[in-house]
C-alpha cells in the first residue's frame, strides 16, 4: 500500500509498505482521511527508524474485524474515527497510509451527515480532551451533567484539544473561560465558551483571577509550553487548585497540583520507546476508560451536539507531508487541523 513512512535520517517520504493484517481484536480500516498532530514528527525526529509509517488521526470505512470482537461491536462498512500510535513500531503502524489496525472499541462512529475529511481530529485530540477532563478527576460529564456551573479554564482553546475540551465541558455543565488570540475568539465562543481572553494580553492571568474573583481551582493546560504552565497556575484563585496539561510539564506553584496524562496509555498496553521518549507500563484500566468516551464522542455526535475541529485539506494526498510538516512546524497552522485524503495521493 501507499504510505509515508520514515527513511532512517529523521525524515520520511511517500513510499510503500506492507498491508497490515487484522488482529483477532482490532479492526482493518481503509483510511480516506489522515489528520497532521506535532506528535507525528516528534516521534519520527527523536526515534530513527527506517520503513514505519507514521500518523496518527484517521478517518475511514471498517473493511475487516478480528475474530474476537464481539458481535455488534462494529460493522463491515462503517464509518470510524480514530488515532494509532504512528512510527513507533511497525506491528502497531501508522494512519498516514491506505490502512491501518487499531482497537475495534477505541473508535467513534461517525454520522452520515459528517464528511470523513471532517472527522480525523475526534481520534488524538477527542480522546486527549476526555483524558484531561475525566481520567483521574471526578468532573461532570455530559451524562451526568453539573448542576451549578462549576468554572473551569481551558488555556489555548482554539488548539484542537481545546475545542474539544471547550465543547465537552460545557455539555458538562461548566462555566467555560478560555484563552485565544482575537482571531479565534468568535470560534472558541461558538463552541460554548462563557468568557475568552487574549493569551498575549499584559496581566492576562491577573485579570483572568478578578473575572473569576479569586475563586478558580481547576485548569486545562492544551499547550504546556514556555511560560504557559507559570501563566495558567497564576490564573488560579487564592486556594491553589489542580491543573492537568498535554505535555510533561509543571506548575510552579506549590498550592496547585498537576498532572500529565499520555494519551498512549488508553491503548491499555505498555508504551516503551527506546531511546526512552515516553516509557509507560500497561493500565488496562485506561483502556476500559477510553471505551466509555469512544461511546460518549459517538453519542455526541450522533445528537449533533459536538463540532469537530475545522480542516485545511492539502492537495496531493501523502505525497506533501514532509512539506505540510515543515508548514506546521513554522506555526502557520492555527484553530484548524491540516488533513490529507489519501485518494488524492499520485
Amino acid at each position: 500500500m501507499k504510505a509515508c513512512i520514515t527513511t532512517g535520517d529523521g525524515k520520511v517520504a511517500l513510499g510503500t509498505a506492507r498491508k497490515p493484517q487484522v488482529g483477532s481484536k482490532q479492526i482493518l480500516v481503509k483510511v480516506v482521511a489522515a489528520a497532521q498532530n506535532p506528535p507525528d514528527w516528534y516521534l519520527f525526529q527523536r526515534l530513527i527508524s527506517t520503513g514505519l509509517v507514521i500518523g496518527h488521526d484517521f478517518a475511514g470505512i471498517v473493511e475487516e474485524i478480528g475474530s474476537d470482537v464481539l458481535l455488534g461491536v462494529r460493522k463491515i462498512g462503517e464509518r470510524v474515527a480514530g488515532f494509532v500510535r504512528g512510527g513507533v513500531k511497525s506491528e502497531w503502524g501508522g494512519s498516514f497510509a491506505e490502512y491501518c489496525i487499531t482497537d475495534a472499541e477505541l473508535v467513534v462512529s461517525l454520522p452520515d451527515s459528517l464528511a470523513l475529511e471532517e472527522a480525523p481530529s475526534l481520534g488524538l485530540a477527542g480522546f486527549t480532551a476526555c483524558q484531561l477532563l475525566w481520567q483521574t478527576r471526578n468532573l461532570p460529564t455530559p451524562i451526568n451533567p453539573a448542576k451549578e456551573p462549576l468554572p473551569i479554564l481551558v488555556w489555548g482553546g482554539s488548539s484542537s484539544v481545546g475545542q474539544y475540551v471547550i465543547q465537552l465541558a460545557k455539555l458538562s455543565g461548566l462555566r467555560v473561560i478560555t484563552t485565544a488570540s482575537p482571531q479565534n475568539h468568535n470560534l472558541v465562543k461558538s463552541l460554548g465558551a462563557d468568557s475568552v481572553f487574549d493569551y498575549k494580553e499584559e496581566d492576562v492571568a491577573r485579570k483572568i483571577r478578578e473575572h473569576t474573583s479569586n475563586k478558580l481551582t481547576y485548569a486545562i493546560d492544551c499547550v504546556s509550553e514556555g511560560n504557559t504552565p507559570n501563566l495558567v497556575g497564576n490564573s488560579l484563585g487564592n486556594e491553589g487548585g489542580h491543573v492537568t496539561l498535554v505535555l510533561n510539564a509543571k506548575i510552579p506553584r506549590e498550592d496547585v497540583e498537576s498532572e500529565f496524562h499520555l494519551v498512549y496509555t488508553l491503548f491499555g498496553e505498555p508504551f516503551l520507546t527506546s531511546p526512552p521518549v515516553y516509557d509507560y507500563p500497561a493500565y488496562p484500566e485506561h483502556r476500559e476508560q477510553a471505551k466509555i468516551w469512544a461511546k460518549l464522542l459517538s453519542e455526541q455526535l450522533a445528537l449533533g451536539r459536538l463540532k469537530t475541529t475545522p480542516v485545511k485539506v492539502v492537495p496531493n494526498g501523502l505525497a506533501d507531508v514532509a512539506k505540510w510538516i515543515e508548514y506546521h512546524q513554522q506555526g502557520k497552522v492555527s484553530a484548524e487541523k491540516i488533513v490529507y485524503r489519501i485518494a488524492d495521493t499520485p
